[in-house]
């Protein structure tokens, strides 16, 4: 499916993948295979399920699920359901219930991996703070993609500003007491130095006003140093449309409402979801997207990169002044016989003279 979209794709639109994850609830299951207590964050209690780890790729327009690994958990305490039938790694059922008892962080990086290696173009990965880490980051920096990810207010984790380190809390209020003010987009922007074991590697971080809770700050960060911080808080804005794909395939696919007792069963009913959108979102992008009827693609212009609605606003105004200025000024005034009435209207609002011609 990307294959298909990429002559319709802006050469100038940074690719993406991204990371999330969302609660497979199975409340009457007993005895499904490596069913698990797993915990709901948005009720901030455990219930009988899986997690459904989803890597999606998107192009700012479309967004399309890419893989997918079905969690259990790694506890063997917190498995409810039957043990594993097969981990023979011969064959994807076991690697698929392998990978289902492994940490989540590790296999997310597994999913990216085995995109890239599909030939699935993207330049970074976008994932929230759960999956943010500097094991991450690097990790991906090895995968030859950038992380866009939120950092967690921990006091365990340390980055090195000017010297000194300090943890995300303590580096806020270092950048406080200093000569810098808040911007109007974002509160503040530095590099910063990053460890994982006796390797570092440069983050840009950016801390931005919550507006969830006008008293606090999230902080975004990057391995991708030439980022402004606009286009930084622009392209983990992005990270959004895989909420709306879980939201969708919930309430209109029924991913989470599926009676499957199998695991492989549990696994094909998710592949189906993710195909069927697949096919929506295509559906969408040719009904919304001109670029896509045939021939019309040559004759128009190029798509528009990522801009802010500021910069859009000002190129569709520069578009219109051009148009104005070709309609009053290439055309000659008319020519009128003596014995016809002729009214003269002054067009001052759009600063040009126009003749309008009425019969009496």
């Amino acid at each position: 499916m990307i294959k298909h979209l990429q002559p319709f794709i802006d050469r100038r639109r940074r690719l993406a993948l991204i990371i999330d994850d969302t609660l497979f609830p199975r409340k009457y299951a007993t005895q499904t295979e490596l069913l698990a207590r797993v915990f709901d964050h948005d009720k901030q209690l455990f219930m009988k399920g899986y997690r459904t780890l989803t890597l999606g790729w998107s192009d700012a327009n479309t967004f399309l699920p890419v893989n997918f690994a079905l969690m259990s958990s790694k506890k063997r305490q917190n498995v409810l359901g039957k043990p594993a039938k097969t981990l023979d790694q011969r064959t994807i059922a076991g690697q698929r219930r392998s990978q289902a008892q492994q940490q989540m962080n590790l296999v997310s990086l597994q999913l990216v991996k085995q995109a890239l290696a599909n030939g699935v173009p993207a330049d970074y990965v976008l994932f929230d703070s759960w999956y943010s880490s500097p094991k991450m980051f690097y990790a991906l920096t090895k995968l030859g993609v950038n992380g866009v990810g939120m950092l967690k207010h921990s006091s365990k984790v340390y980055y090195q500003y000017r010297g000194r380190q300090y943890s995300v809390k303590a580096l806020y209020k270092r950048l406080q007491g200093t000569k810098y003010r808040p911007k109007k987009d974002y509160q503040y922007s530095c590099l910063v130095v990053a460890h994982v074991g006796n390797r570092t590697f440069k983050l840009r971080l950016v801390f931005v006003s919550n507006r969830a809770r006008q008293d606090d700050y999230l902080v975004l960060a990057t391995t991708q140093l030439s980022l402004q911080p606009q286009e930084i808080i622009q392209l983990y804005a992005r990270r959004w449309q895989i909420e709306n794909y879980f939201k969708v395939a919930k309430q209109y696919l029924r991913l989470d409402k599926s009676q499957i007792q199998s695991y492989d069963g549990l696994c094909g009913h998710l592949a189906l979801v993710m195909t069927v959108y697949s096919l929506l979102a295509w559906q969408e992008r040719q009904n919304k997207d001109e670029r896509t009827i045939g021939d019309l693609f040559y004759i128009m212009n190029e798509a528009m990169p990522d801009i802010e609605l500021s910069q859009a606003l000002v190129w569709l105004l520069n578009s219109l002044k051009e148009i104005i200025t070709h309609e009053f000024l290439c055309t000659k005034r008319p020519h009128y016989s003596d014995d016809e009435p002729v009214l003269f209207v002054s067009a001052k609002a759009t600063g040009f003279t126009a003749n309008s011609k009425i019969n009496g």
